[in-house]
Order: structure tokens, then C-alpha cells, then sequence
């Protein structure tokens, strides 16, 4: 997820309306009150009671909202590595904005840019050339990323139902956990519990997780391909967002689907797509070329160099 600054990339709305509102003239800091009042919510975990249910609320949200970022935003919205429905089209919107990492066509135009300035100073969220901070959860929270660029979203601004979520992109969290608290009751919970620990707890959760991926993964792992950033593959990442850890595989070749290129490269989201496509669902899902996995791989001893070219395809 990324982007490069607003000041080269003029932003509007698929109207040519200005992309300014009231919203964005509060300081930074104001802005991240929901973003922080979220972790300390997680408290409460401490002051109500919480059953197994819960807990099962927990880890199936991490995991399903999970794949809305990984399958939806990134590999379907972003990417567009397989086809699927109008319908389903929405459904991976909606799952994505679940997660409260805001709506799809925001994170798509931001990590197209991404992969077009990678490692570099336009990158926003580069732990090498900003800081950790900055790359983990920084860039987020500063409002000069807040808008979409649309003039890179031709091919989904065409999409009404994806434009309103995009604007509206809170509302499928909220109502999931409303849904949390119900949820937990029909379980045997107090329904706080699931609110808690099912909606709260999971989400904080999702958020690190998803952000380890720009904080970390241009830090730590191996390098088979030389690419122009410095991404890198790691399976403990990979473990924590089914499989996006394989980042140095994907900078190379960002067109295919599976981003683990091997057997061994565990990548939970493409196994998904996949039993999707077996029942329609999805379908025209990309691979990694061949003679892209034919080649003899290799981890070069040195970092590539940053350069200002793209890396690979977008």
C-alpha cells in the first residue's frame, strides 16, 4: 500500500469536484483519535467477560478480513490478477472495508504508486528512505495521503457502487461489530466480549499485520530477484498475511495471482482464489510466468540498488 505526494499527482473526484472537505483542514492529530481510541478500546478486554466464542470471532476475522485486503484490495483491486463478478466485485470491496483500513480505491491508488516509486522519495510509506515509523503507520495518519487519486482508477471510478464505498468505507466495520456483539449473545457470550475481543481486539490485530508488510518487508528476509527497491521475502510475514510475506517474489512479478512462486512458499490467500475458481466464482487467475520459475533462483549478497525507474510490471 502506498503512494507518491499529492503535490505531484493532482487529486479529484471522479466528478472533477475538489477532493477537499471540512475533514481535511483538523491537525493530524485529531485525525488519529479513531485510529488510536481503537487500540485503547482494546482494554476493555480486561473489564468484561469473555468466552470461547469470542476468541473463534477473533481469529476468523482476522483471517477473513485478512483476505479482503490481501485477495481484494491488493491482488484483485490493485493488481487485477484474476477476474470475478460485479457482485463478487462488491462483496471483496465491502470485506476490505471491514478491516477500517478505508476503501479500496484509496488503497489501490496507493499501492499502484507504490510499485511505481518504490524505495524512493516519492514512495510514502519506504522504511529506507523515511522512517519505520513512518512506513508502519505514519504515512496513514497524515492527511496529505487522505485522498484517492483517481486519475490512476480509470478502469474502477466507471463502478458507482465502488465510488460510494469508497467514500463510505466505515460503514461495513461499524456494522460488523454491531454484528459482533449479537454474534457473541447467540454463542453463549456476553456480546461485549465479542464487540471486545471479536471486533476490537482482531481489528487492532489486522492493522499491524497488514502494515508489517510496508514496515518490514523492505527490512528483513532474503532476496532471490535484484529488483530497484530493497523488498524482500519473509515466511514469517507471509504466515501473518497469508502470504503477502513473499514481497521480493511480487516486486519482480506483480501481474500473477500467487505471490509465493514455489511448493514450499506457503501463500494461504492464492489457495483461496483458487478454490474460488474451481467453483466459479473467480476466474483468468494470473501465474508467474514459466521461465519466470524455470530460472535457477539466487539471494544476491547485496542490496539492490534505489533508482528512480519502476520495478517490473504494475
Amino acid at each position: 500500500m502506498s503512494g507518491a505526494s499529492s503535490a505531484s499527482l493532482p487529486v479529484t473526484r471522479p466528478n472533477g469536484a475538489s477532493a477537499t472537505s471540512w475533514i481535511d483542514a483538523l491537525p493530524n492529530w485529531v485525525r488519529a483519535i479513531p485510529f488510536f481510541g481503537i487500540h485503547a478500546a482494546c482494554i476493555t478486554v480486561f473489564f468484561t467477560s469473555v468466552h470461547l466464542v469470542d476468541w473463534i470471532l477473533c481469529f476468523s476475522l482476522y483471517v477473513i478480513r485478512m483476505f479482503g485486503i490481501t485477495g481484494g484490495y491488493h491482488r484483485y483491486f490493485s493488481h487485477k490478477t484474476y477476474k470475478t463478478s460485479r457482485l463478487f466485485q462488491f462483496v471483496l470491496a465491502w470485506l476490505g472495508c471491514s478491516s477500517l483500513q478505508k476503501g479500496p480505491l484509496w488503497w489501490a491508488g496507493h499501492h499502484r504508486l507504490h510499485h511505481k516509486y518504490s524505495d524512493t522519495d516519492e514512495d510514502v510509506h519506504s522504511p529506507i528512505t523515511k522512517t519505520v515509523w513512518d512506513a508502519h503507520v505514519g504515512w496513514i495518519l497524515d492527511k496529505k495521503n487522505d485522498p484517492t487519486h483517481w486519475n490512476i482508477l480509470k478502469d474502477w471510478s466507471v463502478y458507482p457502487e465502488l465510488v460510494w464505498l469508497n467514500t463510505w468505507h466505515w460503514i461495513p466495520g461499524i456494522l460488523l461489530g454491531v454484528a459482533c456483539y449479537f454474534i457473541s449473545l447467540a454463542g453463549g457470550g456476553t456480546g461485549w466480549g465479542g464487540v471486545s475481543v471479536g471486533f476490537l481486539l482482531s481489528t487492532v490485530l489486522l492493522y499491524h499485520g497488514t502494515f508489517t508488510i510496508n514496515s518490514l518487508s523492505h527490512l528483513f528476509g532474503n532476496r532471490r530477484y535484484e529488483t530497484t527497491d530493497r523488498s524482500r521475502n519473509n515466511p514469517w510475514l507471509a504466515i501473518i498475511t497469508l502470504g503477502e510475506g513473499w514481497h521480493n517474489n511480487h516486486h519482480h512479478y506483480q501481474n500473477a495471482t500467487r505471490q509465493g512462486f514455489f511448493w514450499w512458499e506457503f501463500d494461504v490467500s492464492y489457495y483461496i482464489i483458487k478454490t474460488l475458481g474451481i467453483f466459479g466464482v473467480v476466474w483468468d487467475i494470473k501465474e508467474p510466468p514459466k521461465e519466470l520459475l524455470a530460472k535457477k533462483y539466487r539471494t544476491p549478497k547485496n542490496l539492490a540498488p534505489i533508482s528512480n525507474e519502476p520495478s517490473g510490471k504494475t
